[in-house]
């Protein structure tokens, strides 16, 4: 049958997929709308199969946090290019994700799917209009009841930041503002722990191993290799571990240093439980 050029224009408002997608899907439908969007979507879920090898390293990052700051939400979702992680399309997936993450209160994808099974049709749907491989690629969440969680993107959202305090009762000014500020501390130093107990002992092992070696080089005698290697282990977690860090805003102070001004200032004892921080393509973890 002949398709028109309003029936085309009809679909692809209604589904947003490509006028040459909505004629072909008309065609092959006999004109019935609710077959050619169906059509569609199987056409989504074909692109997903063909696509499946492909690289999806851009996309974005989200978040979301309750009013109460006792939860909060941080998603990744991918894409192949730039281009399409702009789109309204993505953009719209993106915002859907996160908010039904949060509205259910997952802890990872698996429960988010498990919860939401919706959400594998609105991926392929997504990818059935843009022609790329779409995937939600990390999300975790903190609840709290004694505690403070915040959240952190940083310009263009390709980094962001979800942080937990403990020992919080009730928020204040002064709170938000030191949230913020580590928040961003997190985001610019990217550190791997908050605490130097929470160092992996084989990643311990292994720096150990490098300075002992670097001292030996060095023509340090071996009796003293443990001693140099212990200080420069020092350093490191110095870097690398949250409460040591030097804050970024005043070098002066280390982050730690500012818990304990809040603390004193404000007769409390909050103190930083866990964070994380997604950062476009790299690692899970």
């Amino acid at each position: 049958m002949s398709i028109s050029a309003a029936q085309v224009n009809e679909l692809r408002k209604k589904t947003g997929a490509g006028m040459m997608d909505c004629k072909k899907a008309l065609e092959e439908s006999n004109g019935d709308f609710e077959k050619a969007i169906e059509y569609l979507r199987k056409k989504g879920a074909a692109i997903a199969a063909k696509r499946a090898e492909k690289t999806a390293n851009e996309g974005v990052i989200a978040t979301k946090v309750s009013d109460d700051n006792k939860y909060g939400v941080i998603v990744e979702v991918n894409c192949e290019t730039d281009f399409v992680a702009k789109s309204e399309d993505f953009s719209n997936l993106v915002n859907q994700v996160v908010s039904k993450a949060f509205d259910s209160r997952v802890m990872s994808i698996d429960q988010l799917l498990e919860k939401n099974p919706e959400v594998n049709t609105l991926v392929n749907e997504v990818m059935g209009k843009v022609g790329e491989k779409t995937e939600i690629r990390r999300l975790a969440s903190f609840q709290v009841d004694n505690g403070y969680v915040v959240d952190y993107i940083h310009m263009g959202s390709k980094l962001g930041v979800l942080l937990k305090f403990e020992n919080v009762n009730s928020s204040d000014s002064d709170l938000a503002s030191l949230a913020k500020d580590i928040s961003m501390q997190i985001a610019a130093m990217n550190p791997i722990c908050v605490y130097r107990e929470q160092v992996p002992s084989d990643l311990i092992e292994k720096e150990m191993e490098i300075y002992k070696e670097l001292a030996r080089k060095e023509g340090k005698p071996e009796n003293i290799l443990e001693k140099i290697a212990q200080g420069r282990l020092n350093k490191f977690y110095q870097e690398n571990c949250l409460v040591e860090q030097t804050f970024v805003k005043d070098n002066s102070k280390s982050i730690s240093d500012l818990i304990s001004e809040y603390n004193k200032k404000n007769n409390k004892e909050i103190k930083i439980s866990e964070f994380k921080r997604f950062h476009l393509g790299d690692e899970k973890k």
